[in-house]
């Protein structure tokens, strides 16, 4: 293999509404868009979380996107670290009308979890690992 490296870039969402999901990651887990243009005819919008972007984008000319039906092979969700009190974080998401179809839940002695519903059908794990505080 070549001498290279390679760090994770960003997550890229179709969205039926771009601009209310994207200020849904804005409200919701406190994102902040830094990019917001067109791309190929349809809105593209980019929420940054400091480490990571969420790239969330309109359907383009031609396309046709399809509402998911549940589970599908390939991508199922994407994983935030939440540090500190991740009880308390997740109960701010709920006061500000985030559902979770996972509540905070022990997944192992060292890892908490949780899973949110973010729009288009997008699950969000959150993880709070008491072993990389």
């Amino acid at each position: 293999m070549p001498d290279t490296s390679f760090a994770f870039d960003h997550v890229h969402l179709v969205a039926r509404d771009p601009p209310a999901t994207a200020a849904w990651y804005v409200d919701k887990l406190g994102g902040t868009i830094v990019r917001s243009l067109e791309v190929k005819g349809a809105p593209q919008i980019y929420v940054s979380f400091g480490g990571f972007i969420v790239i969330v984008r309109g359907q383009r000319p031609a396309e046709s996107a399809q509402d998911k039906p549940g589970l599908q092979w390939g991508v199922d969700h994407f994983g935030v670290r939440v540090k500190g009190d991740f009880d308390g974080f997740c109960e701010g998401l709920r006061k500000r009308g985030v559902t979770f179809s996972l509540d905070p839940t022990d997944f192992n002695p060292t890892t908490r979890i949780a899973f949110i519903n973010a729009p288009d059908g997008v699950s969000v794990e959150l993880l709070n690992r008491k072993d990389q505080l």
